[in-house]
């Protein structure tokens, strides 16, 4: 009697389910095609070029820091850490004023032509800044924006609304109606809501859109290289280039600044981990 009741469980318990290995191996596989490729730059830029030559996959023996004092003695490195710093910021500021404002509009009023600016900011999603590239300079240069830094940051958020909208705006709309209701009665207004109490709950969000604006505009090459001209206001992605093109033989080098220029991306990325997962189960449950 025992043995036929606990029989169906045990043997549903014993049943081997084979889409959970299967999940694992994907993102073992993913993981591995990510990481792999920087840990090779990080671990052979404490290499020379000569060591790297006879043996590329070869462990680092002795570990040398040459590569990087070189790196960080040159003026033109800081000067392009500068540059990527303002330009960064510059558009993860505007990407989270603007974007929250919008979200918020979108999110949280009821007016003729919602659904359809939302769709449009959706539809933003598909056309990629590389389509858009020759009119856009030629609209820079109009406006005397060429060789600007905000040149690069005037379209860089351009072109992260759309996705920063998209985050914010179920984000934003899940908050319920009485809770703004309360705010009401308590005497805030509506810019009071948006200030003391939404903005505040919105944080892991806000967060994510900033990371993502922040590391978006760090990496950029394309845009930098049409619009700043000048090697003073280069970007360290534009450094990285500048630099290989006038150390081409030295590998380890090479290695050691692209190793530098994609840190400050990654730390701030690694930082920020559980804000960016917080704030996209927020978008996805709005």
């Amino acid at each position: 009697m025992t043995a036929s009741i606990l029989g169906p469980a045990v043997k549903h318990r014993r049943r081997f389910d084979w889409g959970q290995p299967f999940v694992y191996v994907v993102a073992l596989v993913i993981v591995g095609i990510t990481v792999v490729p920087v840990a090779y730059i990080w671990i052979n830029a404490f290499r020379t070029t000569a060591q790297i030559n006879a043996d590329p996959s070869a462990w680092p023996s002795p570990w040398l820091w040459q590569n990087f004092a070189t790196v960080l003695s040159a003026s033109t490195f800081w000067t392009e850490v500068l540059n990527s710093t303002i330009t960064a910021l510059g558009t993860t500021a505007g990407v989270g004023i603007l974007g929250v404002l919008a979200a918020f509009v979108i999110a949280r009023y009821e007016f003729r032509g919602r659904d359809a600016l939302y769709s449009l900011f959706t539809a933003g999603l598909l056309f990629p800044i590389t389509v858009a590239i020759l009119p856009l300079y030629l609209m820079l240069q109009g406006l005397g924006l060429v060789n600007t830094l905000a040149g690069v940051i005037i379209p860089q958020i351009a072109f992260q609304l759309p996705i920063t909208i998209v985050i914010l705006r179920p984000f934003l709309a899940a908050f319920p109606d009485e809770l703004e209701d309360a705010a009401f009665i308590d005497g805030a207004s509506r810019l009071g809501f948006f200030w003391r109490i939404l903005l505040p709950l919105s944080r892991p969000a806000l967060v994510t859109v900033g990371v993502l604006a922040f590391v978006a505009s760090w990496n950029a090459f394309l845009l930098p290289l049409l619009v700043l001209q000048s090697n003073e206001l280069h970007t360290l992605p534009l450094g990285v280039q500048n630099f290989s093109a006038q150390y081409s033989q030295d590998t380890a080098g090479i290695l050691a600044f692209t190793s530098l220029a994609m840190m400050p991306a990654i730390l701030f990325f690694t930082l920020a981990e559980r804000q960016i997962v917080g704030g996209l189960q927020g978008a996805v449950k709005g």
